[in-house]
């Protein structure tokens, strides 16, 4: 029987082929036996997101807890992971489950974990549960109007209490006044009735429910947002755009010349907004594919840096423990102090928005007072879809120390905390990594801006395919 093996966050796979409802009861299982083992009366929430047939896959979770004697708050609709995270918080439950397969291929779904802190089960939670994946199929359980009926199950609205934690959070009379010129591209994905909500006079792209997605990954990066960087070049009343994900727990935004505004750089705006305009503190956890440039201006604000595997659950694992601000990925997934401990791409859209309206100032002129402090720069990625035999040798090399040069860049020393970045002259670097979701080989480059750090990829790819 098919092995069940969770990635970098969740356990994702093509629908029908291997994430099929019998899998998804055997994983069920083992999350209840885990939920067990944690608590003498736990209790869980589950939701899905726009995915096809989260609705049925998350009935069959919720039934087979249900059968396990766990008490299970499912969600009235489709719904983002934040909102599962933040529901799992605020209901007091042992975990939160989530139906999803984020940014992956609209072929894909998957199940997440959620802890009842609000965010990631740790790496610990996730071999528990792995561990006590049954090798047989477990029977379905039955229907779920018989567990509602017995009060195992009921329903939750997950979505109105995100809204009440959103307008509790922030100063909604300038967010409202802002959206008048904010474009929101919700990528088919969860996000979309939370702006629709919030903000009616904002403009909407892809927010309508499809679980095909339009047959584009909804991943919020540069190459699948066309529409919406249009739309701000060809109008003048736009001051920026906002973009989330599937399970809308990853950030895309764009400045109000329709220019893509990478992580790297939300992260800094966040960190001085937090900071010098909010007088926070704390300490700043990133991945290890952020640019190197967040902990210069963490070194320059007095704050410290920690440098973490690549997942959001490394880094969570120390904003439950430790005084941090943000904890945040090259990916898009940024968390702060002050709201769950989780990725959510629209909570970071909105401080973004606030910070644009408490200053009077574009992203683009807040991105120049940074550059002020830690000078420019440019994060760069390729994503090589490669035979696994070539994959496994490319990797194989880097673990060898194969990789001295690539091309005219000699490589100074090399990191290998998760993936393998090689430093070279003058603060830029190279990084190879496989993905832990998808079966693609990353490769990341930094330099002092986007046509340097390009050159740099040409490099390494010319070199490790040869």
């Amino acid at each position: 029987m098919y092995t069940i093996k969770f990635g970098t966050d969740g356990w994702r796979e093509i629908i029908a082929d291997n994430f099929t409802t019998a899998n998804v009861r055997r994983v069920a299982q083992a999350t209840g036996t885990w939920l067990k083992e944690t608590q003498a009366e736990p209790s869980v929430v589950v939701g899905y997101d726009c995915r096809f047939g989260g609705l049925m896959f998350a009935r069959e979770t919720a039934g087979i807890l249900a059968a396990m004697g766990i008490k299970v708050h499912l969600s009235t609709g489709f719904v983002s992971t934040p909102m599962v995270s933040l529901g799992a918080r605020n209901l007091g439950c042992t975990a939160g489950i989530i139906l999803t397969a984020s940014h992956n291929p609209p072929s894909y779904n998957g199940y997440k974990i959620k802890a009842g802190y609000g965010g990631p089960a740790s790496p610990a939670v996730i071999e528990a549960v792995e561990s006590h994946i049954p090798a047989t199929e477990v029977a379905p359980a039955l229907p779920l109007q018989h567990w509602l009926d017995a009060g195992m199950v009921e329903y939750c609205d997950l979505e109105n209490m995100y809204l009440d934690h959103v307008r509790n959070s922030f100063d909604m009379a300038a967010l409202e006044k802002a959206s008048e010129s904010l474009v929101y591209d919700a990528m088919y994905g969860a996000g979309q009735n939370v702006i629709r909500r919030l903000f009616p006079k904002a403009t909407l792209m892809h927010a309508e429910y499809n679980p095909g997605f339009m047959d584009r990954a909804p991943e919020p990066i540069l190459k699948n947002l066309p529409e919406i960087a249009a739309m701000i070049q060809e109008s003048d009343r736009y001051l920026c755009g906002l973009a989330t994900d599937g399970d809308a727990d990853r950030i895309g935004f764009f400045d109000e010349q329709g220019r893509f505004i990478d992580s790297h750089h939300l992260i800094m705006l966040l960190m001085e907004y937090l900071t010098t305009h909010k007088g926070m503190s704390g300490k700043i956890v990133k991945s290890f594919s952020v640019s190197d440039k967040v902990s210069d201006l963490s070194r320059h604000k007095g704050l410290e840096t920690i440098t973490t595997k690549i997942g959001f659950k490394y880094i969570c694992e120390y904003m439950v423990t430790d005084d941090v601000l943000i904890g945040a990925e090259e990916s898009g997934g940024i968390a702060i102090k002050g709201h769950i401990p989780e990725r959510d791409g629209i909570w970071m859209g909105l401080v973004l928005m606030e910070y644009m309206a408490k200053t009077g100032k574009k992203i683009s002129e807040l991105i120049s007072d940074l550059y002020s402090v830690t000078g420019s720069f440019a994060v760069e990625r390729y994503d090589l879809h490669l035979e696994q035999a070539q994959k496994e040798k490319i990797v194989g090399a880097c673990k060898q120390g194969a990789y001295t040069s690539f091309g005219s860049y000699s490589v100074q020393r090399v990191e290998d905390l998760d993936g393998y970045k090689f430093h070279l002259p003058g603060g830029e670097w190279v990084m190879i990594r496989p993905s832990g979701t998808e079966p693609v080989l990353r490769v990341y480059a930094e330099a002092r801006d986007s046509a340097t750090s390009f050159a740099i990829l040409e490099a390494v790819k010319a070199h490790i395919l040869s």
